[in-house]
């Protein structure tokens, strides 16, 4: 409803289809692994200790909010029931969240994570490919494309060793990228799929990539103490 808050449905602050409060609310993912976007530890500084062990196929991680509360029910809304403006309110979000971390694109070029068409039609839309056209119109991106090569299972109940063999040469890229790319997801997890996309993109010729998602879900070892 114009003018009033998505989640208070009290009035909203100008332009914007939340409140102050209900923004201030929400939770913001703050003081993470400037690699994995992890929460660090509060002995941690910049990077976290399995990033300067074992570094992931991408440079840098950018994930304003948390996936808890009213983040993760308004993707739960978004994802599973359809609901269209549950999607634009997370854009508006993610948006107002990258400028937040005052994220600057060295060059507007964003790749989606691919769902497999399997699982497209299964689900009736693919989700981060969506929120991907929204995010690239606000910003004036070009949108590339990877493919999905297997319809891998869900990672949900998997730890982080099964993440990553799960969707090892999960995918493919078909051309020549330019040297930066941008990868893109709605929810981060342990970074698995992150991390074999980024390299099908190394594979294809890029040599700088950095990973943005609307959501990180916090592992359990790097939770703040």
């Amino acid at each position: 409803m114009p003018g009033y808050c998505a989640f208070c449905l009290g009035p909203a602050a100008a332009g914007k289809p939340w409140c102050r409060a209900c923004y201030a609310g929400l939770p913001h993912h703050r003081h993470a692994c400037l690699q994995c976007g992890d929460v660090l530890k509060v002995n941690e500084s910049r990077r976290c200790g399995r990033c300067l062990k074992s570094p992931p196929p991408f440079e840098a991680t950018h994930v304003p909010w948390r996936y808890e509360g009213d983040i993760a029910a308004t993707m739960q809304r978004f994802k599973f029931q359809a609901d269209r403006r549950a999607g634009h309110l997370l854009a508006a979000l993610m948006d107002e969240g990258l400028d937040s971390l005052s994220f600057a694109a060295p060059v507007g070029v964003l790749m989606p994570v691919p769902l497999h068409v399997s699982r497209a039609r299964e689900r009736g839309f693919d989700q981060t490919a969506w929120l991907a056209r929204q995010l690239a119109a606000r910003r004036g991106w070009q949108l590339l494309e990877a493919q999905r090569l297997r319809a891998t299972p869900s990672q949900r109940d998997l730890d982080r060793r099964a993440r990553r063999r799960n969707v090892a040469g999960a995918f493919r890229v078909p051309y020549a990228l330019p040297e930066t790319v941008i990868l893109f997801d709605d929810v981060m997890t342990t970074g698995a799929t992150f991390a074999s996309l980024a390299q099908a993109c190394r594979d294809a010729g890029a040599s700088k990539i950095s990973v943005l998602a609307v959501a990180r879900t916090p592992s359990r070892d790097h939770r703040i103490c």
